[in-house]
């Protein structure tokens, strides 16, 4: 009776975990993205130069990340060349600063609600790139999945109220780039046997888009922040932002860590649906009818997504154990066979 109890209040006290590291999770990703929007959309903070919010981001990230691993020692880089970084992680750290750029630009343009809708596409864009990379193989089922998802985000878009091409070009481009980024963090990384946890992919990633970044906005940005003398950089709110940014990838760290990448893409959904009504509620934007049965039917397919993915992990566990008892069976055998041929020759 006492282990059983035991063993129900640890199993309790795992559950209550879990859903903590998710309810943090999705605080911080929540916070993040509206303290975004709220700095570069023109009607609040008015800030819009989203290629500098992110560049402050990456400093910020990459100034902590280093004290985490090289001064303080929470985590222990990653033993990597300076070719394999130049090879792999380089053109991930390209990809990773045009998403940043493109989907902070897209909060300029297109409310809250509407970007975490056309999000819903994300799946669609990894399985497609995988398909192309050769990293996921075609299956008539999951491509009319895709194309469901597809036509669901269509329709929402068609019901936007306040739809905005440009902003439309930005985020489908930084869905694109970051859906290449995860695929070529498989070919590049996860091949060679290298993992990156959120603060050494900081540590090797955030230099590198902040150079990156640094392209463009001495050509796009640095111009007009010059010669808008009446900015002063206010450091309670871009101090408190970066912070929570950086927050935000522990978070990363501390779900997929003790939970699974499938928790993540599940409580995903959640977080969007109470952005989608944060967005309605505070905000006002506009959600119409149209929009929510478009974000509806997508949702559906994504959540459809989720199960085959579980369904998919479920199986490959069921064949691990299943093979388990196959090698130890034979191990046990080959054993035999040795021990009888040893007493053979030795009554021989």
């Amino acid at each position: 009776m006492g282990k059983g109890g035991a063993l129900s209040e640890g199993v309790l006290k795992k559950i209550l975990l879990s859903y903590s590291y998710v309810a943090v999770w999705i605080f911080l990703s929540f916070t993040v993205i509206v303290y975004n929007k709220y700095i570069l959309d023109r009607k609040l903070y008015n800030w819009p130069y989203p290629i500098s919010l992110t560049m402050i981001h990456m400093g910020f990230c990459s100034s902590l990340a280093y004290l985490l691993v090289r001064v303080f020692k929470v985590v222990e880089p990653v033993s990597m060349s300076w070719e394999l970084y130049l090879k792999s992680v380089v053109p991930i750290g390209l990809l990773y600063s045009l998403s940043l750029w493109l989907s902070n630009s897209a909060y300029i343009y297109l409310s809250v609600s509407f970007i975490q809708m056309l999000k819903a596409l994300m799946p669609v864009a990894v399985y497609s790139i995988g398909v192309v990379f050769k990293k996921e193989n075609f299956k008539s089922d999951t491509m009319a999945n895709m194309v469901s998802i597809s036509v669901g985000v269509a329709i929402a878009a068609y019901g936007e109220a306040k739809f905005d091409s440009w902003g439309v070009i930005l985020q489908l481009g930084a869905v694109a780039f970051e859906a290449t980024r995860l695929v070529m963090i498989q070919i590049l990384l996860t091949s060679k046997g290298i993992t990156l946890n959120p603060i050494t992919s900081l540590y090797y990633v955030a230099p590198c888009c902040l150079v990156f970044l640094s392209v463009p906005w001495i050509f796009v940005e640095f111009p007009v922040l010059k010669e808008n003398s009446s900015f002063h950089f206010d450091y309670l709110i871009f101090g408190t932002n970066s912070l929570c940014a950086f927050a935000l990838n522990l978070a990363v760290f501390l779900l997929v860590g003790k939970t699974s990448a499938l928790t993540m893409n599940v409580a995903g959904v959640v977080k969007d649906w109470l952005l989608i009504a944060f967005s309605w509620s505070v905000i006002k934007d506009t959600v119409t009818a149209i929009n929510l049965f478009g974000y509806g039917l997508a949702f559906l397919g994504v959540g459809y997504y989720n199960h085959s993915k579980l369904q998919a992990l479920k199986a490959k566990e069921a064949q691990k154990k299943a093979a388990q008892p196959d090698e130890e069976s034979g191990r046990l055998l080959e054993a035999r066979e040795a021990e009888s041929v040893r007493k053979n020759e030795s009554q021989g």
